[in-house]
């Protein structure tokens, strides 16, 4: 890995951890192995490295999530799979936490990409909604922005609750409450359940 990735991947590790005011320059360099100086050799100072920390978390949350919802299953099998894909839960979303953080959330550049990855997962979920009422597998008066809203904030609530609590029962008793009243009233399926140790 190169010295440049060692410092983004350091940097996305402290921002989940720390936020961005526990993120400085020593702490960076600490984690990353990198010597003295070379934080300014590639970027212009710890701003400039945050965005490019964040721009790769938002990467790969949108690339883990589009393997799943863009993945084979019914429109409600898909959504059940992303909700109970295997996550850190008690550590948090690492996009999520970012909407917390009054550093990033007040700097338009920081904020951004936060911003268009949610806005992105948004209206993925709900094309999927839309997909699934256009075929019959929800009820025709589900409105898919409105759904797509509530998946997320779902989410976003439980990684919250389950911090809270120091256990992912709560995730997981928010995400089979939110599948309970999605799946189509004749579902016979176990996807409001989830598999064997995928909370984490």
């Amino acid at each position: 890995m190169s010295t440049s990735d060692r410092l983004i991947e350091s940097t996305r590790e402290l921002l989940w951890e720390r936020g961005y005011v526990g993120t400085s320059p020593k702490a960076i360099l600490e984690r990353s192995g990198a010597g003295q100086g070379s934080m300014y050799h590639h970027f212009k100072g710890k701003q400039d490295l945050a965005l490019a920390a964040i721009r790769r978390t938002a990467e790969e949350m949108r690339a883990t999530a589009a393997g799943v919802l863009d993945g084979p299953g019914t429109p409600y099998e898909r959504i059940a799979r992303y909700l109970w894909r295997e996550r850190e839960v008690l550590r948090g979303c690492p996009v999520g936490r970012l909407t917390m953080d009054p550093d990033v959330i007040a700097d338009d550049e920081l904020r951004a990409p936060v911003d268009e990855t949610l806005d992105w997962l948004r209206e993925r979920l709900a094309g999927i909604v839309e997909e699934g009422r256009e075929q019959g597998e929800f009820a025709a008066g589900l409105d898919g922005e409105s759904v797509a809203a509530t998946i997320v904030a779902t989410l976003q609530g439980g990684y919250v609750l389950a911090r809270a609590s120091g256990s992912p029962g709560a995730f997981d008793a928010s995400v089979r409450g939110l599948l309970s009243l999605l799946a189509p009233r004749d579902d016979t399926r176990t996807s409001s359940r989830p598999p064997t140790g995928t909370s984490t």
